[in-house]
């Protein structure tokens, strides 16, 4: 079976398959907010998107990270390090990219396991 949670116009914030729940991209809300505060924003987007789901961050298997300035990856490692502990952080890519769309510094995938 399929679950598709989270509609939106374009697809789904998350989708369930096999024990497997895969999150759409995600952005922050608060796109004044510089890249480790959107990426803070981003981890709690993920977190509820997860429980919604049944699952948690502790059970990530991968995630693709899109930014617009790698010089910044710094900052949004920090986020992401605090929010995940050393023992669970998933494999990762960070791409960077020319735009995300006006004010928007980071959108991240993820895949994880129930």
């Amino acid at each position: 079976m399929i679950t598709r949670t989270g509609p939106m116009s374009i697809g789904h914030k998350a989708v369930e398959h096999e024990g497997v729940v895969y999150v759409g991209g995600l952005i922050a809300s608060d796109l004044s907010k510089d890249m480790k505060g959107q990426t803070a924003e981003i981890a709690e987007k993920i977190d509820a998107v997860l429980a919604e789901h049944g699952t948690d961050k502790t059970r990530l298997l991968s995630a693709t990270i899109f930014v617009t300035d790698l010089n910044q990856r710094p900052s949004m490692n920090e986020a992401w390090t605090e929010w995940l502990p050393a023992e669970t952080r998933p494999a990762r890519a960070t791409i960077g990219v020319n735009d995300l769309g006006a004010g928007v510094l980071i959108e991240v995938t993820a895949v994880a396991a129930k």
